[in-house]
């Protein structure tokens, strides 16, 4: 295994060269700005099922196992969880709508970020700061290249296009940016990956996908497995969650873009 790099399934490489379309998974993967989102959903997902009670180790131990696993899904779909927790659980009074569950998630996590946000939109801090190491670079090698990039992301749809924005990659995506959106799936991933497919008559190898929804569509599925924190270098918990979710390459940072790129397209 390289420090940055690490083949999965080794088959991939029979699959290389041939990449038209790329679909881009946007929190953790692109951006930080999000960093720490985990902070706020756990215990904010603690609080709900035990309504200001002491939870119990089973309770703290589920919820941080669900969070973990839940990682890049549509908000949501996580919430639908808490709201059947809080039911199954039954020590709060009252069990909200899964849509009242976000919205207490969004404004706690907005809170969380805001700062982040518009020092990013002011010019205080580059953008580059929010990123992933070399993660602009290697999206600009992929458009160089005549790829279709679609940027993804679990988080709603009008906090996503503000992101982009502030990040300064939102002209890079010329195939869109899907962002959850409410009481409609359209911008799920696994519908996006199949609208996708099926409009371009596309097959597997011909789309690279950072998602755990790309294996189904036997497309090339690469992991980036960064710690957030430091935006580069490997987390050695994504790197296990990537595993499981049928990740043909592994990556810990996109600061070796280059050989990245001729690697993908069999440059070398």
């Amino acid at each position: 295994m390289n420090s940055w790099f690490e083949i999965i399934i080794s088959d991939v490489e029979n699959r290389l060269g041939h990449i038209k379309h790329a679909l881009i998974d946007f929190d953790g993967t692109i951006s930080v700005i999000r960093q720490g989102w985990e902070d706020v959903m756990i215990p904010m997902m603690i609080e709900m099922i035990c309504d200001g009670n002491k939870p119990t180790p089973e309770i703290e131990h589920e919820v941080k196992e669900y969070v973990d696993y839940s990682t890049g899904m549509l908000t949501i779909k996580q919430m639908e969880w808490l709201s059947e927790k809080v039911r199954q659980y039954g020590v709060s009074k009252q069990t909200k709508d899964p849509y009242e569950y976000k919205r207490i998630y969004n404004k706690r996590l907005l809170d969380h970020i805001e700062d982040r946000l518009t020092s990013l939109e002011r010019g205080i801090f580059e953008p580059d700061d929010f990123m992933i190491l070399g993660s602009r670079s290697f999206l600009r090698s992929l458009k160089d290249k005549g790829v279709v990039l679609y940027l993804a992301s679990g988080t709603d749809h009008e906090y996503v296009l503000r992101e982009a924005g502030a990040l300064k990659i939102d002209d890079l995506f010329n195939g869109g940016i899907y962002g959850a959106l409410d009481f409609t799936e359209s911008h799920d991933k696994e519908k996006i990956i199949q609208r996708i497919m099926e409009k371009y008559e596309l097959r597997g190898n011909e789309f690279l996908v950072e998602i755990r929804n790309a294996k189904a569509k036997k497309a090339i599925a690469l992991g980036v497995a960064s710690d957030e924190i430091k935006r580069h270098g490997l987390n050695s918990n994504k790197r296990k969650r990537l595993i499981e979710a049928g990740a043909d390459i592994i990556i810990s940072d996109f600061e070796n873009h280059i050989s990245l790129i001729k690697y993908l397209f069999k440059e070398e």
